[in-house]
């Protein structure tokens, strides 16, 4: 098991692997924090300007693994608050997704054709200072509402387009599993919804929580897939990896979606080995999101080509399944699009020059043919299939 901050020691086995005593005893100001680990005049400063911009608050197995002793621990970075974080930088938004004003009900974010957005809770287990909601997650320690639940689950009905529903917040992972299957049994129960997922940072912040229960929950409702949020491989610890293969074991896809952050994670280094230690507890690299232009985060924030480098560097030195998907969320509520390294080199006649991860090129010839309509579509359709099937 990882090392417990020595305030913690003599804390039970009992008490210390109880999620809600966690909750219970989160530390959520700069004077308790202070008593835990020695700040910087920068985190102190960060602590109190933003009291009222955004919350504070990390349970004591997150604070454990902060290194007391190292500014730019990438725990530290991700949980205390400096200076530069109460300063607003041009070009950053309240809102930089663009989620209110697609959002038909108070719990949903209806943005893409086929799936909506459904804000569970606006509370976290810790709030991490790279949060892209903070207009949501700096609210009032509040549950989804049962009236705010009904209206989500009856939009979601009454829309046969939207076959996937991600389930949000704040992190739905706080709801009881009471709570929880309140919310998972109607979703499911919906033919026109095949699949949902739940994003959570809970396996990260919070491994506990992710119990024998909770797996077989989920996995009741499958096929239900766990979204969490990994940004460095010193936060996977032996809970957490407990907490994901209990997932996964119970027959609950895991993937990871890191979050790009200056000199917490940006090198190709850190991404790599955070995608061999996702991979070897059987939790798939997803989306390296590069961050999004929230109000406070411009210190965080890394230019765009430092992700496509960092995917340069790992795309053919190692396992695809170890290189995730660069995404930007485009400000203002545009989507995702995702970014690579460019491998085409030139069109020439009859083929394509391309690069491999070597410099080296190679001519892919093109097919003189060009028609790429699958006629067996008709067929298909005509036998019963969905146009989704055929898709």
């Amino acid at each position: 098991m990882s090392e417990r901050h020595p305030a913690y020691r003599d804390v039970s086995d009992a008490d210390w692997n109880d999620w809600r005593w966690q909750q219970r005893h989160a530390v959520r100001s700069r004077q308790a924090l202070e008593k835990l680990v020695p700040l910087t005049d920068d985190e102190r400063a960060g602590c109190d300007d933003t009291a009222a911009i955004f919350r504070l608050g990390m349970s004591p197995y997150y604070l454990s693994l902060i290194d007391r002793a190292h500014p730019f621990c990438p725990v530290r970075r991700q949980a205390i608050p400096v200076r530069a974080e109460a300063r607003v930088a041009p070009g950053e938004l309240e809102d930089p997704l663009g989620e209110d004003k697609t959002r038909p009900t108070e719990a949903i974010v209806h943005k893409y054709p086929d799936r909506v957005l459904l804000l569970a809770a606006d509370h976290c287990s810790v709030y991490c200072r790279h949060c892209t909601r903070r207009r949501i997650t700096k609210g009032g320690e509040a549950e989804l509402s049962k009236k705010a639940m009904e209206e989500a689950v009856a939009y979601v009905a009454s829309h046969r387009e939207v076959r996937d529903v991600l389930i949000s917040g704040g992190d739905p992972f706080l709801l009881s599993d009471e709570r929880l299957e309140a919310l998972l049994a109607p979703l499911h129960a919906i033919p026109h919804v095949e699949m949902i997922r739940i994003g959570t940072r809970v396996p990260v912040c919070l491994p506990m929580r992710v119990t024998d229960a909770l797996a077989k929950l989920l996995r009741k409702y499958a096929p239900v897939y766990v979204v969490t949020h990994f940004n460095h491989a010193k936060e996977i610890t032996p809970e957490a990896r407990a907490a994901c293969e209990r997932l996964v074991d119970a027959g609950v896809p895991v993937e990871n979606q890191a979050v790009l952050m200056r000199q917490v994670n940006s090198s190709a280094r850190i991404i790599k080995e955070l995608s061999h230690r996702c991979l070897a507890m059987r939790v798939r690299p997803y989306y390296l999101h590069q961050m999004d232009v929230a109000q406070g985060l411009e210190h965080l924030r890394t230019p765009l080509r430092a992700g496509v480098e960092i995917l340069e560097q790992l795309r053919g030195h190692t396992t695809g399944l170890a290189v995730p998907h660069l995404a930007v969320d485009l400000p203002g509520g545009g989507g995702k699009v995702t970014l690579q390294p460019d491998y085409v080199v030139e069109r020439i006649a009859g083929g394509t020059v391309l690069r491999n991860f070597k410099g080296q090129q190679y001519v892919y010839p093109e097919p003189t043919e060009t028609d790429c309509h699958c006629p067996y579509d008709e067929v298909w359709l005509a036998r019963g299939a969905t146009a989704a099937d055929a898709a």
